[in-house]
């Protein structure tokens, strides 16, 4: 029996041309300064990028520095050659405007590294926010084999023998602050003692959502996600995913064999059932369109809303990030949809298994943490969409709902599920924070907070600024969320009941901009309808009114952002990148 035919990589075209003897030479050369030999590189055998995301300015991604190490000895270990390049960072405490706008500049640049150098395979790091959808949008537009590897959460956070979660403690905190229940010193050490290790948030907040729908998709091999960053296991699933990435070249399992309509409708069940980020819809719906596939906004609600919560994790529940690992992780809430039918198990994954194969012995461990599909802790927990006369889109994350805020505004007799407030317009984050205790707003229980000017063009990027708060007096006297709505996101970790990404944004002419305070709005979660009960004359007659100013643009990336990128209900994606896939098919002309 004769073996297999030994594959030609893409970086024998750099480095193994018979044609061009004279740009062999050229690639060659200077790869020899830091002592690499010819022989190594005109080998034959796969040159694995590793895509790293670690730096000092992305503190939730650089463990990666560290876990490199491992991944490198796994893709040598396996017969690959590692070459590890930096990424575009992206950190989304600090960055400002706001971190959204580094996804898109970091998906262009990782495209024009994997499509330009020799590099036949890659390792995408990830942790913070945007570092999983950029990486796999890259992966997609060039379809080259990829894999993730996730930094992990931190470490539990505790302050005072009480668990503290990265991000969920701020917002909780900045309500105490407000009741006059602590002070300013109590406040930041609170904060600081929810960061206690390397890694990224440690609550259910974005950055864990979205390296699980990694796993949830198939990208990232069974248990990756979950693991502290801290823990001996991360080291080792480095090691393991640097191996499997060497054995995927041969392979040639790309992303394009991954991705699926399938394995994305699995990635919003998922999220579903962690009581995930509402973050996550723009990302997958950006992952989906760079790969091809047909996803619609309203796939959140017929595939993410009728779904139970299963994990007892901040800010939806209780615990952080270790005792998710410790019960079984991500594999064990797709075992448990697997179970109750609610998960395609054929989906192909970089295993080179199915998802269901993957999944064989992944029950949980811990009950506490996470429960069984039919004892959950919350029924109907998933995504709901709506739309109205003010908006196309908007989504509201269902699982943070707590039950005063559903006794206070969803449980009218006769009228459950439906209510009507006025409206209390800002316009932008720092409108918000300057007004929001201005007692002329006679701002009471019965009013909707908004935010405008917040969206993908308005801010530019989109800001996390709609999980805004009550007035002070209003806290003090007990009342701890009102109904919020904008154009803009808020943060994972935050636990407030919210309409997020509205679509189209203020900025873009959508309902937002003729809003005005003082009008009344009537939610309806029954049928996913936000309207403002304004007569239609009216609002022809303020359409025809000056919209509302946008900020100028403060660099050159924040005005091709503006021009390029599309609405958060399509994954606020640069429109004229969608039609590039597979590019790494065709080799790159000679540069010389």
């Amino acid at each position: 029996m004769t073996s297999p035919a030994k594959p030609r990589f893409r970086s024998q075209d750099w480095f193994a041309d018979p044609e061009r003897s004279d740009m062999v030479a050229l690639y060659l050369e200077r790869f020899m300064n830091y002592g690499i030999t010819p022989a190594e590189l005109r080998s034959g055998r796969p040159i694995i990028g590793i895509a790293q995301t670690g730096s000092d300015l992305s503190p939730c991604n650089r463990i990666h520095l560290d876990l490199a190490k491992r991944v490198r000895d796994g893709i040598r270990d396996a017969g690959g050659i590692a070459m590890e390049f930096p990424v575009h960072p992206i950190f989304e405490n600090c960055r400002r405007p706001t971190a959204a706008l580094d996804r898109n500049l970091a998906y262009l640049g990782l495209v024009e590294i994997l499509y330009g150098y020799p590099i036949d395979a890659v390792v995408l790091t990830t942790g913070c926010d945007k570092t999983t959808p950029s990486g796999i949008m890259a992966a997609s537009t060039v379809d080259i084999p990829a894999i993730v590897l996730s930094g992990g959460p931190m470490l539990d956070g505790w302050h005072e023998g009480e668990l503290v979660g990265s991000g969920t403690v701020i917002w909780r905190s900045r309500r105490k602050l407000a009741a006059g229940e602590i002070d300013e010193e109590e406040f930041l050490q609170r904060a600081c003692d929810s960061a206690p290790s390397a890694g990224h948030c440690n609550t259910m907040g974005t950055a864990s959502t979205m390296n699980a729908v990694a796993e949830a998709l198939g990208l990232s091999l069974t248990g990756c996600a979950a693991i502290p960053a801290p823990y001996r296991e991360r080291g080792q699933m480095a090691y393991e995913t640097g191996r499997r990435i060497v054995e995927m070249a041969y392979e040639d399992l790309r992303p394009s064999h991954v991705l699926t309509r399938e394995s994305f409708l699995n990635a919003i069940r998922v999220v579903s059932a962690l009581g995930g980020s509402s973050n996550a819809q723009p990302h997958v719906m950006a992952m989906a369109r760079h790969a091809g596939v047909e996803l619609h906004p309203s796939d959140w609600t017929d595939h993410g809303y009728d779904l139970p919560l299963l994990l007892d994790m901040q800010p939806a529940g209780r615990y952080l990030g270790e005792k998710f690992h410790r019960a079984g992780g991500v594999p064990a809430i797709l075992w448990e949809l697997l179970q109750a039918g609610k998960l395609s198990g054929e989906c192909l994954t970089v295993t080179g298994r199915s998802l269901a194969e993957n999944l064989a012995g992944r029950e949980a461990r811990d009950r506490d943490v996470i429960r069984a599909f039919d004892t959950p802790l919350r029924e109907k927990a998933g995504f709901l969409v709506l739309s109205g006369n003010l908006f196309d889109f908007g989504i509201m994350k269902t699982s943070v709902i707590s039950q005063e805020f559903r006794a206070r505004y969803l449980s009218t007799p006769g009228a459950e599920g439906i209510f009507e407030g006025r409206a209390i317009v800002f316009e932008g984050g720092e409108d918000y924070h300057h007004r929001i205790n201005d007692p002329t707003l006679e701002i009471d229980e019965n009013c909707i907070l908004v935010m405008r000017g917040a969206g993908p063009i308005g801010w530019p990027g989109s800001a996390e600024v709609v999980n805004m708060q009550p007035p002070d007096a209003l806290i003090q006297r007990g009342v701890q969320w009102l109904p919020t709505l904008g154009d803009g996101r808020q943060s994972g970790t935050s636990d407030s009941p919210s309409i997020l990404n509205i679509s189209p944004e203020s900025a873009a002419g959508g309902g937002l901009a003729w809003l005005r305070t003082g009008d009344t709005l009537r939610i309806d979660v029954n049928s996913g309808r936000c309207d403002a009960l304004v007569d239609e004359a009216e609002i022809a007659r303020r359409r025809q009114e000056a919209p509302p100013e946008v900020p100028a643009s403060n660099t050159p990336w924040e005005e091709l952002f503006r021009e390029k990128t599309g609405q958060m209900a399509t994954g606020a994606v640069l429109e004229m990148a969608v039609k590039y896939r597979g590019i790494s098919r065709k080799s790159p002309r000679h540069n010389h």
